[in-house]
């Protein structure tokens, strides 16, 4: 890989993440339950977290063509949202049809976010390099587990509530 893909590749991930992070902070802006609001301010801070992670990686790249290993703190790092959403968070947002659309168009974002990093990962000859990508591959993976885990108690939600079930 030439020394101009990294630099590339980190420029498109911070728009990513950029544009993840504005996503989540209307739709926060917009929710109007505070505790919904809460957890889409959490998921807009985490995007904030991976801007400042990156970089950060951007600058030591362009300085001397090497990644920063990722500290340990760094490398524990989880997807924080799972630990403010609650039961009755999750009935607010089945009823309100604006956050729960959210939910699947933050999911699309967040698939595109893993095959991404996964990708330059895969494709990376440097193993400092590949192994940033994957971390934040699985970083990315972990929020789209969390809202496809969601998306999918939302969806049962609504059909229980509707009695769309056939039996």
């Amino acid at each position: 890989m030439t020394a101009k893909q990294p630099l590339n590749i980190l420029k498109e991930a911070i728009l990513l993440e950029r544009r993840g992070k504005a996503f989540y902070s209307k739709v926060a802006e917009q929710a109007a339950d505070s505790a919904v609001k809460e957890f889409f301010e959490t998921m807009a801070r985490e995007e904030e977290r991976h801007i400042e992670i990156l970089e950060t990686q951007f600058a030591a790249y362009a300085q001397n063509q090497q990644f920063e290993p990722l500290s340990d703190v760094q490398k524990e790092e989880k997807t924080r949202a799972n630990q403010v959403l609650s039961g009755d968070i999750k009935e607010k947002i089945a009823a309100a049809e604006f956050e729960a659309a959210a939910i699947s168009a933050a999911m699309l974002m967040e698939e595109r976010a893993v095959a991404f990093y996964g990708g330059s990962a895969k494709a990376a000859d440097n193993p400092e390099e590949a192994m940033f990508y994957q971390w934040l591959s699985d970083w990315e993976q972990g929020h789209l587990s969390y809202l496809a885990r969601l998306d999918k108690e939302l969806r049962e939600t609504v059909w229980n509530d509707r009695q769309f079930w056939p039996f």
